[in-house]
């Protein structure tokens, strides 16, 4: 399967590549000259500083939005009460782009790093407490009922049976908020931002620096997909015990 991907990959390149040969429009690069580019980029250090500002407000609000998310989807999955409270402003609200809020929070925590990184912790919780929720509400009963026939406490039931069961939907939920930490990260860096990639985009955009576009668009793919596979790699070490099981 990897063999395949990899395949169908450089096909895209390589046709690229050759349309480019063909005469392409100005703004549109070569696979090559956004190598070339993002090397140069690399080389005189200017992306540098543009990376660490954008991870400074992609990972907090990554981080904080998914743990807050998860803890309160897992109270609503095990808790009537706090599901009659929670769920129904949550799904009544998750339809709403989160980059809306952006002013609001710019009024309320001012035009600095903390109103980007809260409306990016806001993205990410909807998906982590819906899957966390879901999660919780999926554990077997008979796995309940025994805990509760051998005398295990509600918290021993919670720690030992409700958060192993629901893991691979928060795994998943972990992905797509990050995922989305990086989309809301570059909409509120293009909005009152000095530095960070989506800063770089717009400032390309206006000078007309089409590989400095393209450099920033490959780094931020690049920081995406990196995330992603290191969440792969600790699903895969925290759930061995799942995929031995169904192996």
């Amino acid at each position: 399967m990897r063999v395949i991907q990899a395949a169908v990959l450089l096909l895209v390149v390589l046709l690229w590549q050759g349309l480019s040969a063909l005469g392409l429009p100005e703004y549109v690069l070569s696979p090559l000259a956004i190598a070339r580019a993002l090397g140069a980029a690399l080389g005189s250090g200017e992306l540098y500083g543009h990376i660490g500002a954008s991870l400074l407000r992609s990972l907090p609000g990554f981080l904080l939005g998914s743990a807050v998310g998860v803890a309160l989807g897992l109270l609503a999955g095990t808790s009537r009460a706090f599901d009659e409270v929670l769920t129904p402003p949550v799904f009544l609200t998750y339809p709403v782009p989160k980059i809306v809020f952006l002013p609001i929070f710019m009024l309320w925590f001012g035009i600095g790093d903390v109103s980007k990184i809260l409306i990016i912790a806001l993205a990410c919780a909807y998906p982590a407490f819906i899957n966390a929720y879901y999660g919780a509400r999926s554990t077997p009963n008979i796995l309940v009922w025994s805990g509760l026939n051998m005398g295990a406490s509600r918290w021993r039931l919670f720690s030992r049976v409700v958060v192993p069961s629901a893991l691979p939907l928060i795994f998943a939920a972990l992905r797509v908020s990050l995922a989305l930490s990086f989309i809301v990260m570059f909409a509120a860096e293009m909005i009152n931002s000095r530095s960070g990639l989506g800063y770089l985009i717009r400032d390309a955009e206006n000078s007309l620096r089409f590989d400095l576009m393209y450099v920033s668009l490959a780094t931020i793919a690049i920081l995406g997909y990196a995330g992603d596979r290191l969440l792969g790699f600790a699903r895969h070490r925290i759930l061995a015990w799942q995929e031995a099981a169904s192996a």
